[in-house]
This record gives structure tokens, sequence and C-alpha cells, in this order.
């Protein structure tokens, strides 16, 4: 059973998503508060680098953005010229550019922005200038993938791109059309807004704030309950609910007397999940320790002693693992490169049964997953999509007295 939970008081928003009783994504933050990913800005080139291909933007945050050569270039690859052009051929020193935020702020990194602008919406979403359509890997069916498919081409106009979300899989084609028109017109105003004669860098466009943003992303048809903490909230999430998904609104739950264990079970999990040793549920463990390029997980079996023999206590903590680490890069919302020291397995189908496993866990993730496979050192890599900090950078607070996480304030 899939349930989300909101707790929303007139200052800060929690959201969590539990699968069968268990936290596998977990929000909070200011009531009001947006996300820099997506934002669109004017901004200011305020250095261009030859030797590497990039430009520095000023887009009005601590840290000027990013800009690479590719990202300046034609998205679609048919419009791109044979060789790259030199950097200063595309941008020059003191120039006016609207660029868009698609990786936050990360340590001492600026913002990584773009020129290839991306609009999302509930069933899709929307790139002006990709001339690409796309279906959520998600949606699996060939047949519901080509209907998608065919109902964004025959509504998109010549050199726009469109990314069908999985929320559309059962919505009918006007629904997908409406949303593809306001999403073209939120682009055009903003268009239209970056023509005026005003200083850079200011803002264009941002994204919805928290909690209107994560009910459109996270609340789909494979949501069974959303149980909501107050009838305030109640009410408002509601209103969010387009026209025509009255079943999504019928699924909008005020927290009764036996729904109140949920949040302590939330906090319990959350303050569980972000430690660096982990216990697996058949006694097994993991050690988590990352860098600022990548996070290694070390597999161990811990309290477990099987009931077989030696390898098959192996492999059956092993597959527990590659469950609960899947989690984990939910959860934590980790990024980058991914390192997983899987205890030595000597049978190739152990082998394989645990990186098919991995794979099939990670398909659950919204955040694009790539599991590379096994180096030739026996350890499985992948990636993940880095967007912004993971969550046990920014959710715990070092104390100054005892070097404590503070987490316990972070979760009340």
């Amino acid at each position: 059973m899939k349930r989300i939970w909101v707790n929303s008081d007139d200052e800060h928003t929690e959201v969590a998503v539990l699968e069968s009783g268990k936290l596998m994504e977990y929000y909070k933050g200011k009531r009001n508060q947006g996300q820099l990913a997506g934002n669109i800005y004017i901004g200011l080139v305020v250095r261009v680098l030859q030797g590497m291909q990039s430009a520095f933007v000023d887009v009005g945050l601590e840290k000027n953005g990013f800009l690479y050569i590719d990202d300046v270039l034609p998205a679609h690859m048919d419009r791109q010229p044979k060789e790259k052009p030199s950097i200063h051929d595309l941008v020059k020193e003191g120039q006016q550019i609207m660029v868009q935020v698609v990786k936050e702020p990360v340590g001492n990194k600026g913002a990584k922005v773009t020129t290839h602008y991306s609009i999302p919406g509930r069933y899709g979403v929307y790139m002006p200038h990709a001339d690409y359509i796309g279906v959520s890997r998600k949606i699996e069916n060939p047949a519901d993938r080509d209907r998608l498919k065919r109902i964004a081409e025959r509504h998109l106009q010549p050199g726009e791109g469109f990314v069908v979300r999985t929320a559309a899989l059962r919505e009918s084609e006007e629904a997908l059309a409406a949303d593809l028109i306001e999403l073209r017109g939120r682009y055009r105003q903003l268009e239209e807004a970056a023509k005026l004669d005003a200083p850079a860098p200011r803002l264009l466009y941002s994204d919805l704030e928290m909690l209107p943003r994560l009910i459109r992303d996270l609340f789909r048809d494979d949501v069974q309950e959303l149980i909501v903490t107050s009838e305030r909230t109640l009410q408002e999430i509601r209103g969010l609910i387009p026209a025509g998904s009255s079943g999504l609104a019928d699924r909008v739950k005020l927290q009764s007397a036996t729904d109140r264990s949920i949040g302590e079970s939330v906090a319990r999990q959350l303050e569980n999940g972000l430690k660096r040793k982990v216990w697996l549920d058949n006694g097994g463990y993991l050690i988590i320790d990352r860098t600022e390029a990548l996070t290694v997980f070390d597999v161990n079996t811990g309290k477990y002693t099987g009931t077989i023999d030696l390898e098959r206590t192996v492999f059956d903590t092993n597959m527990e693992a590659a469950r609960e680490i899947a989690r984990l890069l939910r959860l934590r919302d980790i990024g980058g490169l991914i390192i997983i020291d899987f205890i030595d397995m000597e049978t190739d189908d152990y082998q394989q049964a645990v990186l098919e496993e991995l794979i099939r866990e990670t398909r659950k993730d919204r955040t694009k997953t790539v599991v590379v496979g096994w180096t030739r050192l026996g350890l499985v890599e992948l990636t993940r999509k880095k967007v912004r900090d993971s969550m046990e950078t920014t959710a715990p607070e070092p104390c100054s007295a005892c070097g404590g996480s503070g987490f316990a304030d972070f979760i009340k």
C-alpha cells in the first residue's frame, strides 16, 4: 500500500511517501519555499573560459552559474554543427542570456545552467526547442507508449518537445492537450518578460511552491491514500487536484486517531535512515560513507547467520541490501557516482540475481538512475542524477558543543 503523509502549518511543510509502511521519500521545507532547480533567469555573462569551453553567468545567486558549450548549442543533435565552435562565438562577456538552473549549487560549486529550457506540468514536461517526444520509462506497455506519443505528436508545434509523465497513463487526450497548451502559454509569457528592458540578473520563472509541486509530482493513481494532519491542508490539497481527477480527491483524508502513529514512524525511520550504519531487516547492515564526488555502500552480514549454507547467507544478505540501498538513494536523495561493495559471491547466478534486483528496485525511483554493473574488482557501480545536495548534507546541523548531527531538532 502506497501512502503520502502531509503535515503542514503556517511555516513548514513535511511530506513523506510510504510503501507498505516503509519510508521511501521525505521532504521538508518552508511552506512558501520553491526550489532553485527549474528557475529561469536573465543572467549576465561575467567570464568566458576558452580552455573549458564554458562560461560563468551571474543569475543573482551567491555563486555564478556554470554554462557549458553543450548547453548553449541546440538541444536537438540534428541541429548541432559537425564540429563544436569556440565558446567565444556563442557568448560574450557582458551579454545578457536567458538560462535555466538544472543543478542547484552543491558544496563549493555554483549552479549548473542551460539554454535548453523545460517547463514541467502534471502530465508532461514541455521543451520549447527540443524537437523531441519522450515517454516516462515507468510506462512499459508498448501500446500505451505509442498512444501517448501519438497524442503528443498531434498537439505539438514544429520544433517543440514534450516528455509524457507517468501520471498521464490513464488520462484523456483532452487532459494532455490542455496541459501542453497551458505550459506553452507559460513559456510564451516568460519569453515576453525576457524582452523587457530591465537590468540583469533577474528571475523570470520559478516552479510551484513546495506543497503544490509535490502534490503534482507525487500524487498519482498508484497512491491509495493521502493523509493530512489538518482540515485546512485537506481543503488546500483538494483544490490543487485538477478537474476530472475526482478519484484522487476522494483519497485525501484527514488523519484519524489510528493514523497518528504515522508521524512518529516517519521520524523514527528518517533518523535511522540517515545514520552511517543502517541495519537491514534480516540482521545484516550497511555502512555508508560519502565524499563530494561519490557515495560508498559497504554490505555486511552482521547478526544474520542464515539457515542453509554460507553462500546462501551471503546471497540473502546481498538481496536485502540491494532493496535497502535503492530505498536509501531515494530517501537521502543521493546523487552522483555510487559504489556498492556487496559481500563476495562465488556463484555467477547469484551475482546476476543481485544486480537484477538492484535494477528492478531503482526503476521505482523518480530520479534517473543508471546501474552500470559489476566492475573488475567485484564492486557494483551506478549513477543517480544529482540536482541538489543530499538530505544527509542539508538536514542535520552539527552541534557546536558536542559535534552531534543535530538531527533531533530537524525532525521535530
